[in-house]
């Protein structure tokens, strides 16, 4: 990556830089920024849950879920580094949990975050 300063006609690196190392957490960072602007993940998105632990049986917490424009339910699980490929597995994994909700339980679960 590189900083262009168009006036001088010059551009330098810019070092990397990991999350982590400017203090950036997953939880109270990148999520947050997510829910205030859905759309940076590249299509408009209404956030309907966060930090769900509904899971009937488990003891897991979907980061965030949402709606698309066509109404369908989008899983998304926040990582702050490359996890590997355990991430397609735990994706999959919350997807099927939520396989079987109706549009009532979709209801429910909007007005549960809205309160």
């Amino acid at each position: 990556m590189y900083l262009v300063d168009r006036t001088q006609k010059k551009m330098a690196v810019i070092e990397p830089v990991t999350f982590s190392s400017q203090g950036i957490s997953e939880r109270a960072d990148l999520q947050e920024w997510l829910v205030a602007n859905p759309i940076s993940l590249g299509e408009p998105l209404l956030i309907i849950q966060k930090e769900f632990d509904g899971f009937d049986g488990t003891y897991e917490r979907l980061d965030l879920l949402a709606l698309d424009k066509e109404f369908n339910l989008v899983v998304i699980e926040n990582k702050l580094d490359d996890s590997g490929r355990d991430v397609t597995w735990q994706a999959l994994k919350y997807a099927s949990y939520y396989a079987s909700l109706s549009t009532q339980d979709i209801v429910r679960l909007y007005q549960s975050y809205l309160d």
